[in-house]
């Protein structure tokens, strides 16, 4: 019988996910897994070999030289590439926009998909995305697709490069987001959608901490009512 809980977060890019669910993670004793990083990490690779995130024949080419892995320690995950820590080089809007693109190809999705299930499996845990609640883990406990507009979106993700001293500007954030929005909704394998039982939680003018204890009633409440198996 299975006696983990899982908790999939879906939602568009710069909703919230990945700070709300590592935050929740935290919380709750939760491992946390930002499956968008997997992504980022091999659009990453793409761009540093030369490649075009779009070319499936260099990128479905690729993927056998590349061993993906998740660590965590310090209340933090750390994404590796080929044994390199790759975590702080697969944030800014080129990867951004690369890991929309390679997220597209079946073959990418297949390479991460029994990443993604084990750790499932084996843990606790709190997993954002854009296809956890429809794809990766359609039987998780809790499923919740967190979204805001589109402005508040990149005016979160604006000052976030900032903060990390990224040169750009809220316009062109603001246009690769709307991009990455379209991209991610109508790519033929795993668009982003909200599952048909997920719970719609919009986060548009809120602050982190009023987002974090939304999504953590939510959590405490399933479990409270003695829905944990």
């Amino acid at each position: 019988m299975k006696n983990r809980l899982a908790v999939a977060i879906d939602g568009p890019s710069g909703a919230g996910k990945s700070t709300i669910a590592k935050l929740l993670a935290q919380e709750l004793g939760f491992l946390y897994v930002d499956t968008g990083a997997l992504y980022r990490a091999i659009g990453y690779e793409v761009i540093k070999r030369g490649g075009k995130p779009d070319d499936a024949e260099f990128v479905t080419g690729l993927l056998p030289e590349l061993n993906v892995e998740l660590k965590c320690g310090s209340g933090a995950q750390f994404v590796f590439v080929n044994g390199c820590d790759v975590s702080d080089l697969i944030r800014s809007p080129e990867v951004s926009m690369a890991a929309s693109a390679v997220s597209a190809m079946p073959e990418v999705r297949r390479f991460l998909f029994n990443l993604q299930r084990d750790t499932a499996l084996k843990n606790d845990v709190i997993m954002d995305g854009r296809d956890i609640g429809t794809v990766v883990l359609p039987d998780a406990d809790i499923k919740i697709f967190l979204t805001a507009s589109v402005e508040d979106r990149a005016r979160r993700r604006f000052a976030e490069l900032i903060q990390k001293g990224v040169e750009t500007s809220y316009t062109d954030v603001l246009d690769d987001m709307k991009k990455r929005d379209y991209n991610d909704s109508h790519r033929k394998t795993a668009p982003l959608k909200a599952a048909h039982d997920a719970i719609k939680v919009d986060t548009t003018g809120n602050t982190l901490e009023q987002s974090v204890n939304i999504l953590k009633e939510l959590i405490l409440n399933f479990i409270s009512n003695g829905k944990k198996k």
